[in-house]
């Protein structure tokens, strides 16, 4: 809303009517020491016009760098369709669709969205989305308890090669509720998880497994082999993916003999612009046989009386709006507007369209990684390893000390992986999507080289 819509005679007339002086009675009952004063810090209030000019100076300053930062969030093309029919009132206002006979619009986006995700990680059901790919993992460990009734552990092991803001976000939700998180190592030679590493956990009491695909190095792990030995302890498989790079690679479904049991991950790269940190979504989608204990919602497609189409909530826990603490998930009013960008993204590529951004972000990345080990000193981590977005670069000087200066030069050059994994030196994550150009990819690696 762009204004305020109570005039001073307005809340003069409300206050009488319910008999008290002043706005300022209505908080009475809190005691005066957990009172704050206004912050001296907030300026004075403006009006709409220096507000808008303000807001205009502040996104002026904002440059427009090039982008080769990548780690999760990921600077696609999102075509001109996309949120012009977003932000129509008719998807931009809706809210959560409690009256099918009024929502059909937006659960028929809903179920399509769902559809969408179930055949792009080759499982059976979708839910209609999380807050965000690292809270969506959350909700996927979380979920996998639930549906392992045979193991009584409630432990999950996931891999260091997982994105470390997702393993930060799923120890601080699921810390305090009696789940146990366990990591292992990763090889050092390859980039990827280390069989080793899972050697003293076989025969044990394992709830789930996470696996990353491709992993936060952007090396591909080998999903099979974990997958099958996860199945094989009685554990479930939690699959991490990036939705781009499923165009390309093996659905979670597919992994292995029977399949990852859950998929989750970032929605972002489906159409969601970078805006200084977001909103996102996360997706999950599940084998049938644990459709129940998925949080959220779902939508189903239907058939009235006399025979015509509709759409409906299949399933949502009525705990969710009521007996909230018997819920699986207190996740309520999603991010539908990202849903419904991702929707249209996805209608307007296509699988052919998503293979191409997918086919054009892999070859920029694996150019980009070549033109950058050309520079003296200069030496590409994991290079022999199938690898999807991402890729790690090592250099000869800290990366605290380049990175910043690559920005003043107006490139974003990646993302320091000092404070995560100090065991790899110098190094960098550095990645190149679709958007990315020749020329870009040549004044990146000239930039460096006159820098170092």
């Amino acid at each position: 809303m762009p204004f305020i819509p109570h005039t001073d005679q307005d809340v003069r007339e409300m206050l009488a009517a319910i008999g008290v002086a002043d706005v300022e009675t209505l908080f009475d009952e809190i005691p005066q020491d957990l009172r704050s004063s206004v912050p001296s810090t907030i300026p004075p209030g403006l009006g709409e016009m220096e507000i808008t000019q303000l807001m205009r100076a502040r996104a002026g300053a904002d440059r427009q760098p090039i982008c080769f930062l990548g780690a999760g969030a990921y600077d696609h093309h999102v075509p001109a369709a996309v949120w012009e029919i977003t932000t129509r009132g008719e998807f931009y206002s809706a809210y959560t669709p409690y009256q099918p006979e009024a929502s059909q619009g937006s659960l028929q986006l809903i179920y399509e969205y769902q559809t969408m995700m179930a055949s792009l990680t080759g499982l059976d059901v979708a839910n209609a989305s999380l807050y965000d790919g690292a809270s969506g993992l959350a909700e996927a460990v979380l979920m996998a308890i639930r549906a392992n009734r045979r193991s009584k552990a409630r432990r999950i092991l996931m891999p260091r090669t997982l994105h470390p803001r997702y393993r930060d976000v799923v120890n601080a939700i699921v810390r305090n509720q009696d789940v146990t998180l366990e990591l292992f190592d990763y090889d050092r030679a390859t980039g990827r998880c280390d069989p080793a590493a899972l050697a003293p956990y076989a025969g044990q009491d394992v709830t789930a497994v996470v696996i990353p695909q491709p992993n936060f190095f952007g090396v591909l792990e080998d999903v099979h082999a974990l997958t099958d030995w996860a199945h094989e302890q009685g554990a479930l498989v939690i699959g991490v993916v990036n939705p781009t790079a499923l165009a390309l690679l093996a659905p979670p479904g597919e992994w292995g003999r029977e399949g990852a049991d859950i998929a989750c991950g970032e929605g972002q790269p489906l159409g969601v612009p970078l805006a200084s940190g977001g909103p996102y979504f996360g997706f999950m989608t599940s084998k049938k046989a644990y459709v129940r204990q998925m949080p959220g919602r779902i939508v189903g497609r239907t058939l009235d009386l006399e025979g015509r189409e509709g759409f409906v909530l299949t399933l949502q826990a009525r705990e969710q709006h009521i007996r909230r603490s018997k819920a699986t998930s207190n996740i309520c009013t999603n991010q539908g507007l990202m849903v419904t960008a991702a929707t249209i993204y996805l209608s307007l590529l296509g699988a052919d369209g998503l293979a191409r951004v997918a086919q054009a972000s892999h070859a920029n990345t694996q150019a980009l990684v070549a033109a950058l080990g050309e520079i003296d000193g200069v030496e590409p981590v994991f290079a022999k390893q199938p690898s999807f977005h991402e890729a790690v670069v090592r250099l000869p000087k800290p990366a605290a000390d380049v990175l910043p200066r690559l920005a003043d030069q107006g490139v974003l050059g990646g993302y320091d992986l000092a404070a995560d994994y100090p065991e790899l030196g110098d190094a960098i994550l550095v990645c190149a999507t679709e958007m990315r150009t020749a020329e870009e990819i040549d004044r990146y690696a000239a930039t460096l080289r006159d820098l170092l």
